[in-house]
């Protein structure tokens, strides 16, 4: 009678403790949550997901929209990182994903068309996807591109959203240098012992921070050239705009080694 009792409690010792293992698993599989993702559709072979991933459309998941985590998260393949512009829209929307070439904060104050009422993007994802498409600063009598690297996720120059605290903290370590008429960047770099930083032009391709170096004589104008951000020398041709400061409005012109005659550069160095 013991032995009868003893084997009944613990089958139902057994049962309870497998019931509540059950319990929990099924609670357990309840808190899992499906993964979705937001991808480029406009693509023919192509898309890039907000994870930063790009595949090609065969290899999408149907049912999460993600593309297969393999391969380089954040790839910047065929893209000018100086200029911030690619060749491919899929590459230049991962590449613009990747946080240490983004701050979150700064892109979600950007317009997403010129007018006042222009609403801003909501997600870094949206402005990647948004500003990486053709745009008036990658074309030319509006019907050409400027060159093949014509899908650009940098911020829109001079913009609002470019403000002048962010732009300044991605020049730290960077000295500032003002070079004289006619020399490259490259020049006034090592003249001080120190290297031209390429990806820092853009940074400095920006009025806000153009006007704290150079007088500018209260003009700073969209400009085409390898020389710029520069100021034009004071005895430069009337038609050349005297003592006005530049931008360059074809950002993969940016580089260490452009020069002008009449125009003196401003120059990240390190």
């Amino acid at each position: 009678m013991r032995m009868s009792i003893s084997r009944l409690s613990l089958c139902c010792l057994f049962l309870h403790v497998f019931i509540l293992g059950i319990s929990a698993i099924r609670k357990d599989v309840g808190f899992l949550q499906k993964q979705f993702c937001r991808n480029t559709v406009q693509g023919r072979y192509l898309l890039s997901d907000d994870n930063g991933h790009v595949c090609d459309a065969l290899s999408v998941n149907p049912q999460s929209r993600c593309c297969p985590e393999k391969g380089d998260k954040f790839s910047c393949h065929g893209c000018n990182v100086v200029s911030e512009c690619c060749n491919s829209y899929e590459y230049c929307v991962s590449c613009c994903l990747d946080p240490s070439r983004i701050i979150k904060e700064q892109v979600l104050e950007v317009k997403i068309a010129k007018p006042a009422s222009a609403g801003k993007y909501s997600s870094v994802f949206d402005f990647c996807a948004g500003r990486c498409r053709h745009n008036s600063e990658s074309v030319v009598h509006e019907n050409a591109y400027l060159s093949d690297f014509h899908h650009c996720f940098s911020l829109p120059s001079n913009s609002s959203a470019a403000n002048y605290t962010f732009l300044e903290a991605r020049l730290n370590g960077i000295n500032v240098l003002v070079g004289r008429r006619g020399e490259s960047c490259d020049l006034v770099c090592k003249s001080k012992g120190q290297s031209c930083v390429p990806n820092k032009l853009l940074v400095l391709n920006q009025c806000d921070i153009i006007q704290r170096y150079m007088s500018c004589k209260g003009t700073c104008l969209a400009s085409i050239g390898s020389d710029q951000p520069a100021e034009v020398v004071d005895d430069a041709p009337e038609h050349l705009n005297p003592g006005a400061c530049l931008y360059t409005q074809t950002q993969s012109m940016l580089s260490c080694y452009g020069s002008h005659q009449h125009t003196r550069r401003l120059c990240p160095c390190a």
